[in-house]
């Protein structure tokens, strides 16, 4: 089994490759919003608790799982220490069953990704981002509050990838991971 966690910042791109690199690998994509948007729905609100909550049950038995593998897409906040420790929490789950652990880190500057945060495919999955001034509001306001791009030589986990997107298509972008990691 393998298990690649795609980071990066808002409207970068990683549901969007995540469904390219489904298309042409065995992965099935557990794109982040899969659980927010329910929750939301339900509780009347983002409950981040619930949200952990529910994933770590997709986690715990996906990796218990004969699946070839999960993409996992997740906002890191680089300069928050409890963000390191839950990648590294979510990651020992696949490796504790056995499975082979793999990051990649989506980069692009502000300016394309708030062009990218009103594209047909992101507000069609996320409907939490389809009130458009409000999204591009928390968009700045995440990238005022938190870096969601690591440093160069900052990430030293093995099996890491970081591609700048500005200029790459979601199909070329998932050509680019299939290929460096022989998916």
């Amino acid at each position: 089994m393998k298990f690649l966690i795609l980071i990066g910042n808002c409207a970068v791109g990683k549901m969007t490759v995540g469904q390219a690199l489904c298309r042409i690998t065995d992965f099935h994509l557990f794109h982040n919003h899969m659980m927010i948007e329910p929750v939301i729905d339900i509780f009347g609100g983002h409950r981040g608790d619930v949200v952990g909550e529910l994933r770590e049950v997709i986690f715990r038995n996906y990796a218990k799982s004969d699946n070839y593998g999960l993409i996992f897409t997740f906002m890191m906040a680089f300069d928050v220490p409890a963000e390191w420790d839950y990648v590294s929490h979510i990651s020992d789950i696949f490796r504790d069953a056995g499975a082979e652990v793999y990051y990649v880190e989506l980069v692009a500057p502000q300016s394309v990704r708030l062009e990218r945060n009103r594209t047909e495919n992101r507000l069609a999955n996320k409907a939490s981002k389809r009130d458009l001034a409000a999204s591009e509001q928390r968009l700045l306001r995440d990238d005022a509050l938190y870096r969601c791009e690591s440093y160069d030589g900052e990430v030293t986990w093995d099996n890491y990838l970081k591609i700048d997107t500005t200029e790459l298509s979601p199909d070329e972008t998932a050509e680019r991971i299939k290929d460096y990691f022989g998916f």
